[in-house]
C-alpha cells in the first residue's frame, strides 16, 4: 500500500481511528459524557479529508482517482459521487450522535463501545461508496452489517436481543446469497471488477430473446438484487426491518432507517449503472426494480396503518421510501431520447439526502418524547402539543416532509424522483407513487391528530437537552431550506452522478 492509496482511504481510516480513540479515552476517563463531545468533534477530520479529496479532485482533470493497494486492480475509486455519499453519512453520524446524547444513559458503562460501533459501521459504509469490485463491496456490507447486529440488541432486553439475533441471522443469510451472485456473475465473466465486467458483457454477443441474454447471468443478478434489497428494506426482503426497528435502541433505529439506506443506494447505483450499463441489461433490471418499487410502497403504506408502535410504523415507512427511491432506480434505466441520462441516479441521491434530514428531525424529535414518556406507542404521544410544543411541531414538520407536502424537502425530492420517471415514459410508476403517497396519509397524519387533538395523560413537561436541540435544529433547517431552495442540493447530486454517466 502506498502512501497515495493512504490519502484516498483517509477518510475511512480517521473514522475508525476515531472510533479506536473513543474505547481507549473511556478506559482514562471517568466522565462518561465526555465521549460525546469527543465523537461529535472527532467528525470533523473525516469530514475534512473528504473536503481535502473534493478540492483535489476540482484541480484534476481527471474524474476519478484508483487505489489498488498494490494489485493490478483497482479496487477503490474517489470521485464526488463516492465522496458525495461520505458528507452524506459523517452528517448522518454527527446528528445521531447528538441526539443519542441522553438515550446512551441507559448504558451509561457502555457509551464508548455504543459510539464505537456506530462509527466501525459508518467505515463500511464510506468504503461501500467507492469500492468498484465484488469482494471488497461483500467485506466492506459485512464491515457495515456486524457493528448494527451488536447495536441492535444494545438494551440487552428481550426486545432487543431478539432484534440483535434477528438481524444478525437474515443479515447473514442474505450475505450469503449476495455472495452467491457475484461468484455466478464471476463465472460468467471472468472478473469481480466493475468496469471489466460491463467490458465482458457487452462484448459477450447476449441475446435479446432471453431474459437478460443468460438465464446463468440473469439468477446471479436476481440474487444479487436480493441480497441489496435485504439492506435497503425493500419488498420482499423486509421481514427483518418492523421488528428490529422496534426492538433496536431508537437512535440505532434513526441511524439504520437512513445510514443504511444510503449505503445501499450508493453500491446499488455503483454496481449496475457500472456494471450493467449496457442497453439490452439495463432495461431488464429496470423492470426488475420498477415491481419491486410498487410492492415496496404498497405493502409498506398499508401495512403503517395498521400499526400502533410509533417505530414499527416508521420502519413500514422507510419500507415504502425505499420503493420511492426505486422509482429513481427504473429511470435510471430508461433510455428514452426524454430521458436525460442524469436525471434517475441524481433524484435517487437528493431523495436519500431529504429523507435523511426530515427522517433523522422525526427520530430526534421521537427520542426525546418517548426516553420521558418511557413508551413507543402512538397513543402515549396523546396530548404532546401542551407538555412539548417544540417537539411536537418539529415531529409534525418531519410527518408532513415524508408524507411529500409543500413546502418540505419531501415534496420536492417526490417531485424530482417522479419527474425523472415521467421523464422516462414510466408515467405509470409515477403515478403508482403518487396514489401511495395519498395513502400514506391517513398513518402520518394519525399521529399529528393524536398530538394535539388528544387529551394527555400526564400534565408534565417533556424538555431536551442542548444537543439533542442542536440536532434537531440542523435536521429541520435541512428539511426546511431544501423544500424552499432545493437548487443547491440538486446541482450537488448531478455533479456527483456525473461520474457515472460520463
Amino acid at each position: 500500500m502506498t502512501l497515495h492509496d493512504i490519502y484516498l482511504l483517509s477518510p475511512e481510516i480517521s473514522m475508525a481511528g476515531l472510533a479506536a480513540a473513543l474505547v481507549l479515552i473511556d478506559l482514562v476517563l471517568s466522565r462518561k459524557s465526555v465521549l460525546t463531545v469527543v465523537a461529535f468533534v472527532g467528525l470533523a477530520i473525516p469530514a475534512a479529508l473528504s473536503m481535502i479529496l473534493w478540492v483535489d479532485l476540482n484541480n484534476q482533470t481527471s474524474t476519478h482517482m484508483n487505489a489498488d493497494f498494490g494489485t493490478d486492480t483497482a479496487a477503490f475509486v474517489v470521485d464526488k459521487f463516492s465522496l458525495f455519499f461520505k458528507f452524506l453519512i459523517v452528517a448522518i453520524v454527527a446528528l445521531v450522535v447528538l441526539a443519542s446524547s441522553e438515550y446512551a444513559n441507559k448504558f451509561q458503562r457502555f457509551r464508548a463501545e455504543f459510539f464505537s460501533l456506530i462509527l466501525f459501521s459508518a467505515t463500511g459504509m464510506m468504503l461501500l461508496a467507492s469500492t468498484v469490485e465484488l469482494i471488497s463491496i461483500y467485506v466492506s456490507l459485512e464491515l457495515t452489517s456486524l457493528p448494527l447486529a451488536a447495536l441492535a440488541a444494545f438494551l440487552r432486553d428481550d426486545k432487543s436481543s431478539e432484534s440483535g439475533l434477528k438481524f444478525l441471522i437474515l443479515s447473514a443469510v442474505s450475505s450469503a446469497v449476495l455472495l452467491y451472485g457475484m461468484v455466478i456473475i464471476y463465472g460468467f465473466t471472468g472478473t469481480t471488477v466493475l468496469a471489466d465486467i460491463a467490458t465482458q458483457l457487452s462484448g459477450a454477443g447476449l441475446s435479446a430473446d432471453e431474459a437478460f441474454g443468460s438465464n446463468a447471468l440473469l439468477f446471479g443478478v436476481v440474487l444479487v438484487i436480493a441480497g441489496f434489497g435485504f439492506k435497503i428494506a425493500s419488498v420482499p426482503f423486509q421481514m427483518w426491518a418492523p421488528d428490529v426497528y422496534e426492538g433496536a435502541p431508537t437512535p440505532v433505529t434513526a441511524f439504520l432507517s437512513v445510514a443504511s439506506k444510503a449505503a445501499g443506494f450508493a453500491v446499488i447505483l455503483r454496481v449496475f449503472y457500472v456494471a450493467f450499463d449496457t442497453e439490452l441489461l439495463s432495461l431488464d433490471w429496470g423492470a426488475v426494480f420498477a415491481v419491486l418499487a410498487i410492492l415496496s410502497m404498497s405493502l409498506g403504506n398499508l401495512v403503517a396503518i395498521l400499526q400502533t408502535n410509533i417505530k414499527r410504523m416508521l420502519a413500514y415507512s422507510t419500507i415504502a421510501h425505499a420503493g420511492y427511491l426505486m422509482v429513481g432506480l427504473a429511470a435510471v434505466a430508461a433510455r428514452t431520447p426524454e430521458a436525460e441520462a442524469v436525471a434517475g441516479p441524481s433524484g435517487v441521491l437528493f431523495y436519500l439526502s431529504g429523507y435523511a434530514a426530515t427522517n433523522l428531525a422525526a427520530f430526534a424529535a421521537i427520542i426525546a418524547i418517548s426516553n420521558r414518556v418511557g413508551s413507543d406507542r402512538i397513543d402515549a404521544f396523546a396530548g404532546m402539543s401542551r407538555r412539548a410544543p417544540y417537539l411536537a411541531g418539529v415531529l409534525a414538520f418531519a410527518l408532513v416532509s415524508l408524507i411529500g407536502v409543500p413546502p418540505t424537502v419531501g415534496f420536492m425530492a417526490k417531485m424530482y424522483i417522479f419527474g425523472a420517471a415521467i421523464n422516462a415514459n414510466l408515467e405509470w410508476l409515477a403515478l403508482a407513487g403518487v396514489i401511495n403517497s395519498v395513502v400514506s396519509v391517513y398513518y402520518y397524519l394519525r399521529v399529528i391528530k393524536v398530538m394535539y387533538l388528544q387529551e394527555p395523560e400526564d400534565e408534565s413537561r417533556v424538555r431536551s437537552g442542548v444537543p439533542m436541540k442542536l440536532a434537531i435544529f440542523v435536521a429541520m433547517a435541512g428539511t426546511g431550506f431544501f423544500g424552499v431552495y432545493p437548487t443547491p442540493l440538486i446541482e450537488l447530486a448531478r455533479s456527483a452522478v456525473g461520474v457515472l454517466v460520463s
